[in-house]
């Protein structure tokens, strides 16, 4: 019987990532909180699996030859388990070639870029005092744009990111473009994004990852512990 996968969380873009892969590919799994706005991801034992104090990240038990492997980087996760359990990487050379584009794609480009966006237009506003930079949030919110962009004209003539098949790319590059309303975008000028967005949301797997630990997310924070969470996540502490 396999092993379930140790999962060290928090429900954000990245974390999801994960929680869907793991539903999608039916591999059993353990949830381990790391509750990056009380400094979870700067615990000495969390870092012996994940030395960038970030999270996600995985133990996998049953990892090569048999014995445990951890993972940090989510992108490296995905890869890992799609490699694990043979799914979700694309049935061909060439497909996988394409997967792995889009992937990189996302890791390098989404995700920072939507991160910087949502960072300088709901976070930096909010902080004592207040950090409103219009160079910061024109530079962040156009570049996520253009990514969306990338994106919409990549889906005009496929179903999914890298072709006709359903993939860990989508998994990467979802989790952050659902969020396109609080990185100030629009789908009006982007209708194969849109389409997807939906079609992906409809998924049992993707609606069971992202809803992993979700009262957490939602949970309304003290005006001071938010303050202290933005010194601990935003670099001001550790």
């Amino acid at each position: 019987m396999t092993q379930p996968i140790d999962l060290y969380y928090w429900p954000t873009p990245n974390g999801w990532k994960v929680t869907i892969a793991l539903e999608e590919m039916g591999l059993p799994y353990r949830v381990h909180l790391v509750n990056i706005g009380k400094g979870d991801q700067f615990d000495p034992d969390f870092l012996k699996i994940a030395p960038n104090n970030r999270m996600p990240a995985i133990v996998d038990p049953d990892g090569p030859d048999g014995a445990p492997v951890s993972i940090f980087e989510s992108g490296a996760i995905l890869q890992y388990l799609a490699r694990k359990t043979g799914l979700f990487c694309g049935p061909t050379e060439r497909d996988r070639i394409a997967v792995d584009q889009w992937l990189m794609w996302q890791m390098g480009g989404v995700g920072p870029m939507a991160g910087q966006a949502h960072h300088f237009l709901k976070y930096a506003p909010t902080m004592d005092p207040p950090q409103v930079l219009p160079y910061a949030q024109d530079r962040y919110r156009n570049e996520t744009g253009r990514l969306y962009r990338v994106l919409d004209t990549q889906l005009k003539d496929n179903e999914f990111v890298a072709g006709d098949f359903f993939s860990i790319a989508d998994m990467a590059i979802w989790p952050w473009a659902c969020l396109w309303e609080g990185q100030q975008q629009t789908l009006d000028d982007k209708p194969n994004m849109a389409r997807w967005l939906d079609t992906v949301g409809a998924r049992e797997g993707v609606q069971k990852g992202q809803a992993v630990a979700a009262e957490l997310r939602n949970r309304k924070r003290s005006e001071a512990e938010e303050r202290e969470a933005q010194k601990i996540m935003f670099g001001q502490k550790g």
